[in-house]
């Protein structure tokens, strides 16, 4: 057997939290998320520590949870939305706006489109490690990928450029 379950979690638990949050764009549901998926984890701790990477299957759990959360959403839960942290501040500069439009336009994104996203530009994983997370091909973590930053791209154009008369 690997590591143990709490030698998983001291190493890799910031980092899930990180994913997570990111994953689900807010801070106390990926706390939750996390929490909900680590427990879940510990219960079938000697099948996920037989994976040859547990850290993808703890992975794609979560990305597994937070979809299925999406889902049972229409049961009532409400998401708050984000708030703007005292140095996201609107006088900070166009920089930080532009970041905060941005990240706005990927929260808004379909969910598969952006885990991909995060796990590609926040975690710095490769295609092949994407498509073990999520359970599908290279191919369509790419088809997915380009889907997702060609709609990015088309909502940043500025309203001037996008209506031709």
């Amino acid at each position: 057997m690997g590591v143990t379950f709490e030698e998983f979690v001291h190493s890799r638990g910031a980092a899930l939290v990180r994913f997570a949050r990111l994953l689900t764009g807010d801070e106390h549901r990926a706390d939750d998320l996390v929490q909900e998926v680590l427990a879940k984890a510990f219960v079938q701790w000697r099948r996920v520590s037989a994976a040859e990477r547990p850290d993808v299957y703890v992975r794609r759990m979560l990305v597994n949870a937070n979809t299925s959360w999406w889902r049972r959403r229409s049961s009532g839960e409400v998401t708050v939305a984000l708030v703007a942290s005292p140095t996201a501040a609107p006088d900070i500069g166009v920089a930080v706006a532009e970041r905060d439009a941005l990240w706005r336009m990927v929260l808004a994104l379909p969910v598969r489109q952006r885990a991909v996203l995060v796990l590609r530009y926040y975690e710095d994983l490769d295609d092949v490690a994407i498509a073990e997370i999520l359970g599908c091909s290279a191919v369509t973590v790419r088809t997915t990928a380009l889907r997702a930053l060609t709609t990015l791209r088309a909502r940043h154009q500025p309203s001037s450029s996008r209506s031709v008369s």
